[in-house]
């Protein structure tokens, strides 16, 4: 199970990654995907799971 952050701006999706993931093991850094979003996922120090994701859906 993860938990899904939706972030405003790419700037804020990179805030939100940055400071959540410290002392975690990151499983995919922030970059765009193929299917257009921005998007990177980790595990916190404390075991939880995290997506980051920016779309430009909105």
């Amino acid at each position: 199970m993860y938990i899904n952050i939706n972030a405003e701006s790419r700037e804020d999706a990179d805030r939100l990654f940055n400071g959540l993931s410290t002392g975690g093991k990151i499983e995919m850094p922030m970059e765009d995907m193929f299917w257009g979003d921005y998007f990177g996922s980790f595990k916190d120090r404390f075991g939880i799971q995290w997506m980051v994701n920016f779309g430009s859906y909105k």
